[in-house]
């Protein structure tokens, strides 16, 4: 069986290649499988189906989660620890090889306070947001000294595994670049609970994972800026239902 993905809108070429360049080279250093694309143009991709399932997906008329493995899974941490080491430890020389997106630490915070902007000129932000999200952007602990290659959109909705929860794919790499490293932390959070979010932090350093004194703070105001990342999205597709949905998290509907 295979996948076959139409692409949404027209002038999609430029993003098309650049996640063929991501699949490439994620492809090259992870244990894991990913997508591996066959044909690929403008108007249509296709690659065969990955066997295993989404550790979670979200029923689309109840908008009930539904696992395809035990969410409690201990080995569910101790994998997915094992392929986010990997895939931070790309070099960031055959990053800039790929001509995909770097950034600097010095760039990190700079991107967020774009965002706040345009998001809070385009649509609104409610106070309370704004006011977390200055403050995140105000605290110099919070913020890594270094920048790693990262998923960038990582949550159990695009980690497959096994009945028994190991991690065997990830998908949907459109997003990856090299930045935050605390990204790839904070979808975790968000379904798991702030517990199992240490549990998977203390396990990636354990298996040598680069951290730093408040990986797990910025993981959590990384996971919090959600609703800033979705208002940005959804100036950048002009989808109305998008920018709808954006201002409800964003408290302004």
């Amino acid at each position: 069986m295979g996948v076959l993905r139409i692409p949404r809108r027209g002038d999609m070429s430029e993003q098309i290649d650049k996640e063929k360049r991501i699949l490439q080279l994620v492809k090259k250093h992870l244990f894991l499988k990913v997508p591996d694309w066959k044909i690929i143009s403008p108007h249509l991709i296709a690659y065969p189906l990955i066997e295993e399932e989404p550790a979670l997906i979200v029923d689309t008329e109840s908008h009930k989660m539904i696992w395809n493995m035990d969410k409690d899974s201990p080995e569910y941490i101790i994998s997915l620890a094992k392929a986010l080491v990997q895939l931070h430890a790309i070099p960031k020389e055959e990053v800039r090889k790929n001509h995909l997106k770097i950034m600097k630490p010095s760039d990190l915070r700079p991107e967020i306070a774009n965002q706040l902007q345009t998001v809070k000129s385009e649509l609104g932000i409610s106070s309370k947001l704004e006011l977390r999200y200055r403050k995140w952007l105000d605290d110099d602990k919070l913020w890594p000294n270094f920048t790693q290659f990262v998923h960038g959109d990582l949550y159990a909705g695009h980690v497959l595994t096994s009945q028994d929860g190991v991690v065997a794919g990830i998908i949907d790499w459109s997003t990856a670049h090299l930045g935050d490293p605390a990204i790839d932390f904070s979808g975790h959070v968000t379904i798991f609970g702030e517990a199992s979010l240490r549990n998977l932090i203390t396990e990636y350093e354990n298996q040598g994972g680069k951290t730093w004194d408040k990986i797990y703070e910025q993981a959590v105001e990384r996971a919090s800026a959600s609703a800033l990342s979705y208002g940005y999205f959804a100036l950048e597709t002009n989808n109305e239902n998008h920018i709808i949905g954006a201002k409800v998290q964003l408290g302004v509907i």
